[in-house]
């Protein structure tokens, strides 16, 4: 009689592996998040400069 042998599904692993990534996903979200903001201040910068420049 032979069994089959059962392999775990590849998202499946060490709970530690799976909190790290987890981790990873968050500071990579937060990330693109700080780019946005960056460029929102950038951008807001050099309108106010710009209009007081030529105002």
């Amino acid at each position: 009689m032979k069994r089959q042998l059962l392999l775990a599904p590849a998202h499946r692993g060490h709970p530690i592996r799976q909190t790290v990534l987890e981790a990873r996903a968050l500071e990579r979200k937060r990330r693109d998040d700080s780019d946005l903001k960056l460029f929102l201040l950038s951008f807001s910068a050099f309108f106010v400069c710009f209009t007081t420049f030529f105002l």
